[in-house]
């Protein structure tokens, strides 16, 4: 039977930007290797196929794959399928809206916001269905820099220093000096799958942020590297931008509050991307989080299979 599919680019207002993500809206009846299968064929960072929700009160149910496994969870996907989702249904009213959905993923349900304006960029956002927690390992600091091709000392900035953080997928922050010292990176996959730690059935993926960024507004600037994923280098990640939210807290010592942060990731890959990243604080400690950004799709059409 043909089904229906959509490109996006996720995080970004531009096309040709940001993540590209393949969201298949006929999912139902296709079994985990054919799921696979397709999102290999689409050789994307990710392909999320839409299914029937379990509970009448949520809006779907996504599943996850890398062109190599299923993930439980994962942030551009979850913007790019409320969007896609929500465009399919009321994007021709021509009326500004705003959406709530309920989607449900391997790592529990996620509750997303959307909102539609005719002539714009739908913008979407999910609260975490996992606050970040930080996980035990040891990091050899040198070799870490080997796995970059950079010097020790660009690796650190103020107190933050290398750690290990989950909000459902595990990445290793790897605080860096400035953007130049992110520029300079040229990741090494053989060295990293030496060093890096297991954690949730999987290697972990190396995230690098440090502070500032290409654009003013930006409060951090990040680069994704997975030698597990299937991809070299991923333009944006919303999980990673979760995880890192436990280090940001950790280590910048949030004050309680509201704490709206600007990431962007992708600019080294000629796909700048910008997550937009917003912490609830009470007595030290993430009481919520919520991440969003845009979508805009950029192609559409029927899989025959």
């Amino acid at each position: 039977m043909p089904r229906r599919y959509a490109i996006y680019d996720v995080f970004t207002e531009k096309r040709l930007e940001g993540n590209p993500l393949a969201v298949i809206f006929d999912g139902e009846g296709l079994s985990d290797r054919a799921m696979q299968a397709i999102a290999q064929e689409f050789n994307l960072s990710e392909t999320v196929f839409v299914q029937r929700p379990g509970s009448a009160a949520h809006s779907a149910r996504l599943r996850i794959f890398t062109p190599v496994f299923e993930l439980p969870f994962a942030g551009h996907p979850t913007v790019g399928a409320a969007v896609a989702i929500a465009e399919a249904l009321y994007g021709d009213s021509g009326k500004a809206l705003d959406l709530m959905q309920v989607l449900e993923e391997k790592v529990g349900p996620v509750r997303s916001a959307v909102r539609l304006k005719p002539g714009e960029a739908t913008f979407a956002e999910f609260d975490l269905p996992r606050k970040p927690s930080r996980l035990e390992a040891r990091f050899d600091k040198q070799a870490i820099a080997d796995a970059l091709s950079l010097k020790t000392t660009q690796i650190g900035f103020e107190n933050h220093v290398i750690s290990f953080w989950s909000a459902g997928v595990p990445f290793v922050m790897v605080p860096l000096h400035d953007v130049g010292a992110a520029a300079a990176v040229e990741f090494d996959p053989q060295r990293w799958e030496q060093l890096a730690p297991l954690a949730e059935g999987r290697l972990a993926a190396a995230y690098l942020y440090c502070r500032g960024g290409i654009n003013h507004m930006a409060r951090f600037h990040a680069r994704m590297f997975s030698s597990e994923m299937g991809l070299a280098e991923d333009p944006a990640t919303g999980a990673a931008a979760a995880a890192l939210s436990g280090a940001i807290n950790l280590f910048d010592e949030l004050v309680d509050g509201h704490h709206p942060i600007l990431i962007e990731q992708g600019v080294e890959m000629g796909r700048p991307s910008f997550i937009h990243l917003h912490l609830d604080i009470a007595g030290s400690k993430i009481a919520t989080a919520r991440i969003g950004g845009h979508a805009v799709k950029i192609a559409e059409g029927e899989l025959a299979v």
